[in-house]
């Protein structure tokens, strides 16, 4: 007698989310506003202009640029909107914040696109374990966008989860 194997995952009706399939692809740039502060404290503005002027924009087309300040000084308002732009035609984006602040922003963003009635009243596993740390800013969209129509919400893998909702 031959035992048959028997896939019991696949037949459950388990639907799998990955997170990682939502993280953004595209290459980001840094802009740091600290490379043109004036002893590393203040931004002169006719310097910091002429700095703009003669800015290679090559290393910056077409991709998403993240502007920050990774030093302690504080930047007028109007720096920002003048990095922008001189960025702005040449580039696909611009952002404020740290290259992996503008990670998780792009990929809230691209989890707010999710199709969810393709979950309706449907068993969602949100995988857990992967190549890429997702962050729980992703986790927390991704239950929030489900919770309305998913008929359940489990956090890991189809062959182990942990429960998260479930419609009553």
């Amino acid at each position: 007698m031959e035992d048959i194997i028997i896939n019991k995952v696949s037949e459950s009706g388990i639907v799998s989310l990955d997170l990682e399939e939502f993280y953004p692809k595209e290459e980001i740039a840094l802009f740091d506003m600290k490379d043109y502060l004036f002893m590393g404290l203040i931004l002169k503005e006719k310097d910091f202009r002429e700095s703009l002027k003669n800015l290679d924009l090559t290393i910056y087309t077409d991709k998403i640029v993240a502007v920050t300040c990774s030093a302690d000084a504080v930047i007028p308002m109007w720096a920002y909107m003048l990095v922008a732009s001189y960025l702005q035609p040449v580039i696909k984006e611009v952002y404020f914040g740290t290259i992996e602040e503008i990670k998780t922003a792009l990929l809230l963003k691209n989890i707010e696109k999710i199709a969810i009635e393709e979950y309706l009243d449907k068993r969602v596993v949100i995988k857990g374990c992967g190549e890429v740390p997702i962050g729980e800013a992703a986790y927390l969209q991704a239950t929030k966008l489900l919770r309305p129509v998913a008929k359940s919400i489990m956090y890991g893998e189809p062959c182990s989860t942990v429960p998260i909702f479930k419609k009553k």
